[in-house]
């Protein structure tokens, strides 16, 4: 399951793809390392799926190029791209079992019996499911079932593993416990692979990387703490965990919320860059960012309502006509926080980002704008 040696895994090349007057891709470009796991995250619409479609071979895009081990793959069918593919109900095969399914790759290849029959051995122990090859599909679980899909998707060595939304169908419980198994299968058998979620918990816990998509367009790429710690803009800031936006003036000059006392510099990332004086703007700032106490120096704020969260305390405060949540760590002795509490807010040092609110896109329904 590798690519050229010392070359991309995979590459997209300006990718554009419309439906009519819809723009799905609009001249989307990126690059996957051999061994590499990428999410492809982004809202119901984005393009995601388009994008993934076009890779597998079952999307002709309009323009752009996609290349597999240094190889452009635009004149090739699906079934000879040589790309593993899990589906997000993961289209099993009912009246086959499961080592039958596992082992239909392979047969449509024409292999040998002897090398199907060891080589589905062999891939059902690499997914937990040694001595089930004889069950039928609708004795699994919902994990097992996935586990299927994944071992058929791997039997043939593939040099793309594609995954659309594959835990989806999965309660929570499971999901999370399957999103640390598939992590530790791709890195046992050195796959490279691109995940498509709109789950951004997925995407952070599971990926090296994640490219969050929007309306056809790349926003932004790089590690789950680069996109979360260092959004590119506010969308991202929005999309990717969750941002309070606070009004800023004075952005020249002593940049600070509206109403707050509080001279942002301390309180700012050194990297952001701030925007032209004179545009919209808006503070991003976490909500474990916010530091909540019951006196000392800050903004004086009070708590509006709260919320208990197992380690931590959600808490929705008021401050300068500004409403903002905190995510206070809960302190075993320490007496919780409740409505209609005064306090003081303090935003941690070097943890806040000002975004320029002037070119949002439309498909960001804001109530934050300054």
């Amino acid at each position: 399951m590798s690519a050229t040696p010392g070359g991309q895994a995979l590459a997209v090349e300006r990718l554009s793809k419309r439906y009519g007057p819809v723009l799905a891709l609009d001249e989307v470009s990126f690059e996957v390392q051999p061994g590499e796991f990428l999410a492809l995250l982004g809202p119901s619409g984005s393009g995601k799926s388009t994008m993934l479609m076009s890779i597998a071979g079952f999307e002709q895009p309009d323009s752009g190029r996609i290349l597999i081990g240094g190889r452009s793959v635009m004149h090739l069918p699906a079934h000879r791209r040589e790309i593993g593919m899990v589906f997000q109900r993961y289209a099993l095969f009912p009246h086959l079992s499961v080592a039958e399914n596992v082992a239909y790759p392979l047969r449509r290849r024409g292999t040998a019996m002897a090398e199907i029959t060891s080589r589905v051995r062999e891939t059902l122990a690499l997914v937990q499911l040694d001595g089930y090859g004889a069950r039928r599909i609708d004795q699994l679980s919902g994990g097992q079932q996935q586990r299927v899909a994944m071992a058929r998707a791997l039997i043939f060595r593939p040099q793309v593993l594609l995954m659309d939304e594959p835990l989806s169908a999965l309660d929570k419980k499971l999901r999370q416990q399957m999103q640390l198994e598939l992590k530790l299968l791709q890195r046992d058998v050195g796959a490279t692979v691109i995940l498509v979620t709109h789950d951004q918990e997925e995407a952070l816990s599971m990926a090296d990387r994640v490219a969050l998509i929007d309306a056809g367009r790349l926003r932004q790429i790089g590690s789950p703490e680069d996109l979360y710690r260092r959004p590119a803009d506010a969308f991202v800031a929005d999309f990717i965990g969750q941002t309070n936006f606070l009004p800023v003036a004075d952005i020249a000059a002593q940049p600070r919320v509206r109403g707050f006392r509080q001279v942002l510099g301390a309180a700012l990332d050194g990297a952001a860059r701030l925007p032209a004086n004179g545009s919209p703007a808006a503070l991003g700032v976490r909500p474990e960012d916010v530091m909540l106490c019951r006196s000392g120096e800050g903004e004086p704020c009070r708590v509006v309502q709260v919320a208990f969260g197992g380690a931590t305390q959600a808490v929705l405060l008021e401050a300068a006509g500004h409403r903002l949540l905190a995510h206070v760590p809960v302190i075993a002795g320490e007496v919780p926080w409740a409505p209609d509490e005064s306090g003081v807010l303090r935003l941690r040092a070097g943890a806040c980002r000002i975004f320029d609110m002037s070119h949002q896109p439309a498909t960001w329904s804001s109530d934050h704008d300054a």
